[in-house]
């Protein structure tokens, strides 16, 4: 699992526009749904932690996964539990939403 840092992930996520929708990377928000509703990043597939071991059916293996929480620790440790049940390419945002806020989006609000 490897971490990358807000803006690495916006550059990284203009370059993608140019890729078809499926292979674009899948922003997965593991927060719960009132953080979700505080504070967001567009385009996220939101499924609060607690819920990725049944909810494993909607997400694909072998796409490229960045998950993202409030900091970064809820996101690193459902990353290394999606890589422990086979996907191959799982990236944690480093810092999480509230990174996100400082570093790329300020209207994005800091909670």
């Amino acid at each position: 699992m490897r971490q990358i840092t807000a803006t690495e992930l916006a550059r990284w996520r203009l370059e993608a526009t140019a890729l078809p929708a499926a292979e674009q990377p899948l922003l997965l928000d593991v927060r719960e749904p009132w953080e979700v509703e505080r504070a967001s990043i567009d385009g996220t597939l939101a499924i609060p932690m607690r819920q990725i071991p049944n909810a494993l059916a909607q997400l694909s293996t072998d796409r490229t996964t960045v998950c993202i929480c409030h900091h970064g620790g809820r996101s690193m440790q459902v990353a290394l539990y999606l890589e422990s049940r086979g996907f191959t390419d799982v990236v944690n945002l480093a810092g999480g939403i509230h990174a996100w806020s400082e570093q790329v989006d300020a209207s994005v609000p800091q909670y």
